[in-house]
């Protein structure tokens, strides 16, 4: 099979494609062929060197989630057949024409979506559901914030904060990705670059923050919480270190937590995955939820891919299309 490989850690000119050899499946896993991958801003840190993948994994060729057809089945991975279209989220190697993953870490294709649409949900819903809803714990009627609001994740969970009967909110670096967080459906969208959000928002507050900014954006993202209010990290791309007030989280009983996804043990994604189709899969398939493609790259095209995520110009998800 033919994959993007990174030759050396680098810039995104070290894509390289290359004939590597097709996965084998383990009991418990599908041999898919790969239709499109998603583009991630993890695949970017892992293309530098810095985001090394779990033991086992592919070092050299990224991609956490794709769609395509199942070709050979584990004799564990009963749910499945050959012939059917799955999406799933992947410890990496999606940049390929062959993935061989988890049974459990698969869904179907929803209902009226391409390949390439169902290539974008994996990583954004899994991460979204996981900890804006999971430890996040965001119910009906609370406040919601997000930042990076149009990016794939951004835009997930603004979605899904609507859809669930939450007051979105979000931040973005300019007016065009604002009217993209607001026709997801935020009440409002604040340009971090003309406004400042704590003041804007400060009046009212979060009752949940999902954070993948870090920095500078700690401290107030605490300032802005309500008494029992969560403050939940998925990233730190402004920097992991941060200065608060101690004693501010426990007068207002506070919760700061945050994961990974990655690396977490087999089974909890697979339990994920269930809740997943269970809560989340009607919500497309039915028309409420909306896949954000921005831009479709052929897979030779993975520099060009990377290139655009790291100018932080699109709206939604980069997607490579691999047949």
């Amino acid at each position: 099979m033919n994959a993007a490989v990174i030759s050396v850690p680098g810039p995104p000119d070290v894509f390289k494609i290359e004939e590597r050899p097709r996965p084998i499946p383990g009991e418990a896993d599908v041999l898919i062929r790969v239709k499109a991958a998603g583009v991630n801003r993890a695949d970017l840190i892992q293309r530098e060197g810095h985001y090394p993948p779990p033991p086992g994994v592919s070092v050299d060729v990224p991609g956490l989630e794709i769609a395509g057809v199942i070709e050979a089945v584990g004799v564990n991975a009963r749910r499945w057949k050959g012939g059917e279209a799955v999406c799933a989220l992947l410890p990496g190697g999606g940049y390929a024409e062959h993935v061989a993953v988890n049974g459990g870490h698969c869904l179907p294709v929803p209902r009226g979506l391409s390949f390439v649409e169902a290539a974008t949900l994996p990583e954004a819903v899994f991460t979204v559901w996981h900890n804006v809803f999971q430890r996040g714990r965001l119910v009906t009627g609370e406040r919601f914030l997000v930042h990076g609001g149009s990016s794939g994740i951004g835009l997930a969970a603004i979605q899904l904060a609507h859809l669930m009967g939450a007051r979105a909110f979000a931040t973005a670096g300019n007016e065009e990705k604002c009217r993209a967080c607001e026709e997801a459906g935020a009440e409002l969208a604040i340009n971090y670059r003309h406004k400042d959000f704590e003041t804007v928002l400060r009046p009212d507050g979060m009752d949940v923050i999902l954070d993948m900014v870090g920095g500078s954006y700690v401290a107030r993202n605490l300032r802005l919480l309500r008494p029992d209010g969560r403050l939940v990290f998925i990233n730190a791309v402004n920097g992991a270190q941060a200065e608060f007030n101690v004693l501010d989280i426990m007068v207002r009983r506070l919760t700061i937590t945050g994961s990974t996804l990655r690396s977490r043990e087999p089974d909890f994604k697979s339990a994920l995955a269930a809740e997943v189709e269970r809560y989340i899969w009607p919500l497309i398939e039915g028309g409420k939820f909306r896949a954000n493609v921005f831009k479709v790259f052929r897979l030779e095209e993975a520099a060009e891919a990377h290139r655009l995520m790291e100018s932080s110009q699109h709206i939604g998800k980069i997607v490579l299309a691999v047949e």
